[in-house]
């Protein structure tokens, strides 16, 4: 049995006969028994045969996934033979005609010197997403679509992560909440200092009833940070947030299942391409401006098809309406493949969350007195995704 992926601009190349405009939403299928089964092996993604292109190609614009399957006729030693392929399909075409971050180099370096330090000790690792994105409307960016995440739920969750001895990317928005100093926002951690001023030699130091409170967070940060088990990466746009991700996927990769992706940034829906945006400023003399926004393509098909595809992928799910939450969920994971959808309610997502699987639902809950000990939901939803990683660990050995 083969299985594998290809991408379809590679396929396309070798048959003149199949048409190239997959952009219709229905199936399409077309009789490939005749093409040389080399044509259909040019560019395979972890090959483990290459025995059986000739067959029957159809297309699902919906998954985007193509397949191919021999009948009777062919000669595969299987029998029936598919090679799943993913179609190449708006994700791509958004990076074609978005420029990379200026510091998108630097950030690759650092990005692969973390993976492969932590690889060699063969040690789990998790990528956190965290924060909103924006979306500029103008090239030379005064205004910008933005949400209300401010990454509490990321920031947190690095924490946690960092205490089950998890190496952490934390992929965040700028300026957004980051782990440790999180707990000190605004002017509280102004109060928590004292000012003894002697001339040259001026002294800063905490107050009495303050180092309860700090010295855990502190330690814990040192730990992190000299044990260089923590890597920030930083983000503003859709477009950064793009290139960053397929980045750090690149690196995790050599992880495999060790690999834990926690997708938990609100990434824009709505865009507007570049090729759209004004160079400077929409100037308010013209009158109100008509702005055309187009759907942000999906992220989830690439990595769990192509970049990280042993990876235990979780994404989140926040709604409004309660009785589409378990639907929406599971939507996703039929159409991704991936392995947990983290539901949340807008206005509970502090207090209750649901876990979505291919098979199961269950909620995980604070309880009241949790909440008024400062307990965070963050905590036991951190230790449910390590306990279903470990079991995943367990039965996906590659």
């Amino acid at each position: 049995m083969w299985k594998g992926e290809i991408l379809v601009s590679d396929i396309f190349r070798a048959d003149p006969r199949i048409d190239k405009d997959l952009d219709r939403p229905e199936k399409d299928s077309r009789d490939l028994s005749d093409s040389d089964s080399r044509d259909y092996a040019l560019i395979v993604f972890r090959p483990r045969c290459i025995d059986a292109a000739a067959g029957v190609l159809s297309v699902d614009r919906e998954t985007e996934t193509l397949r191919i399957s021999n009948d009777s006729r062919g000669t595969c030693i299987a029998g029936i033979c598919h090679l799943s392929l993913t179609m190449a399909s708006h994700w791509e075409e958004f990076y074609t005609t978005h420029l990379p971050p200026t510091d998108f180099e630097d950030n690759r370096i650092l990005l692969k010197e973390f993976c492969d330090r932590h690889n060699k000790t063969g040690q789990r690792i998790v990528l956190i997403t965290s924060g909103g994105t924006t979306v500029p409307l103008e090239h030379n960016t005064v205004r910008f679509v933005d949400n209300f995440s401010a990454g509490t739920r990321g920031a947190a969750s690095a924490e946690y992560f960092l205490e089950h001895s998890y190496a952490v990317i934390f992929m965040h928005r700028l300026k957004s909440l980051e782990p440790f100093t999180r707990h000190f926002s605004g002017q509280k951690f102004m109060d928590m200092l004292e000012l003894l001023d002697q001339g040259p030699n001026t002294t800063i130091t905490v107050k009495p009833d303050s180092v309860d409170v700090l010295a855990p967070v502190l330690a814990s940060y040192k730990n992190a940070q000299e044990g260089g088990r923590i890597l920030y990466v930083t983000f503003t746009t859709v477009a950064d947030y793009f290139w960053l991700l397929r980045a750090a996927c690149e690196c995790l990769a050599v992880f495999e299942t060790k690999a834990v992706l926690f997708l938990a940034a609100a990434v824009s829906d709505f865009y507007v391409p570049s090729n759209e945006m004004p160079t400077h400023k929409i100037q308010s003399g013209a009158g109100a401006p008509t702005i055309q926004l187009q759907l942000v393509p999906k992220l989830l098909a690439p990595l769990v098809n192509l970049w990280v595809p042993h990876a235990f992928i979780v994404s989140f799910k926040l709604e409004t309406d309660e009785s589409i939450l378990i639907v929406k969920a599971r939507d996703s994971l039929n159409k991704y493949k991936h392995k947990l959808v983290i539901g949340n309610m807008l206005q509970t997502r502090r207090q209750k969350v649901v876990f979505v699987t291919k098979d199961s639902s269950y909620e995980v809950v604070l309880k009241r007195e949790e909440i008024l000990n400062g307990m965070e939901i963050e905590d036991p939803i951190v230790s449910n995704v390590i306990a279903s990683h470990s079991e995943f660990l367990k039965t996906h050995q590659y």
